[in-house]
């Protein structure tokens, strides 16, 4: 798949960080973009930043809404041709706090973006990457789909998800000419963290410009790699999750992020 021009690439989450990474590199290979995020001003921008001349259809929808998702790949079909590539981008934080002081709403809205896009992209727009003579499909999950984290068990909780969500397609499509790819961004300096107490958490761990994981994600894609584990401290988690036992590895997680907790929140 090393030749996209023309090719139709889906990208939700478009409008800001990893998506919009994600797109710039993708229109520096000449595809053409099929772009989806819920704020329409931020992907009208995302637009406007991309190289004039290449061809960009653009839906404002929420990737939660599993109807706006199939209507969206619908569109796609109709106007630009079937998806020979689709990344399933769009994810938002969960509440930064640990899991006594969160309520259900969290854990709802959090499941609901980020499982449920990627559920919802992949089943949508799977029958057109099966008809292509050659296709890809790039699930997003995170470093927190490889190991648990204080403050973030709604979030874990979904990318968690989203990798066994993506390594059980992964074993059906074995063989078809679809691939599979997982993937796994480290400490991304995106604008995701706006949760109050997430801030610090930001500042000491979102290192990595969008730009090179995006980058080195679409070459990953480009040489078939199906884990691709990338940005700031992610090879670090990824070998403590395979090869530490996890006790060990819980008690280095929290020693690690101590400095960044609110003791009120843990004197309860």
């Amino acid at each position: 798949m090393a030749d996209l021009a023309g090719k139709v690439v889906v990208i939700t989450g478009a409008g800001s960080g990893m998506g919009r990474a994600y797109a710039a590199a993708y229109a520096a290979r000449g595809a053409v973009l099929a772009l989806g995020d819920i704020d329409g001003n931020a992907l009208a921008e995302t637009v406007t930043s991309l190289p004039s001349g290449g061809t960009v259809l653009t839906e404002v929808y929420d990737v939660a809404d599993r109807d706006a998702v199939a209507a969206f790949a619908a569109r796609v079909a109709r106007e630009v041709g079937p998806a020979t590539v689709v990344v399933n981008n769009a994810g938002i934080e969960g509440g930064f706090r640990p899991a006594w002081h969160l309520d259900d709403a969290s854990y709802d809205r959090v499941m609901a973006v980020n499982l449920g896009g990627v559920v919802h992209g992949t089943r949508a727009f799977l029958p057109q990457l099966m008809s292509r003579p050659a296709a890809a499909l790039v699930n997003v999950s995170s470093i927190f789909g490889l190991q648990g984290t204080p403050n973030h068990t709604d979030y874990c909780a979904s990318k968690f998800a989203v990798r066994g969500f993506t390594e059980a397609l992964a074993t059906e499509l074995a063989g078809s000419t679809v691939s599979v790819h997982l993937v796994h961004p480290g400490g991304v300096a995106t604008n995701i963290s706006r949760a109050e107490g997430s801030q610090q958490f930001a500042a000491k761990y979102y290192a990595t410009s969008p730009e090179a994981v995006a980058e080195r994600v679409v070459r990953d894609v480009e040489f078939g790699r199906m884990r691709i584990v990338t940005g700031h401290r992610s090879r670090q988690v990824a070998f403590g999750a395979r090869f530490l036992p996890l006790p060990l590895m819980v008690r280095l997680v929290r020693r690690d992020m101590n400095d960044i907790l609110d003791p009120g929140d843990y004197a309860d």
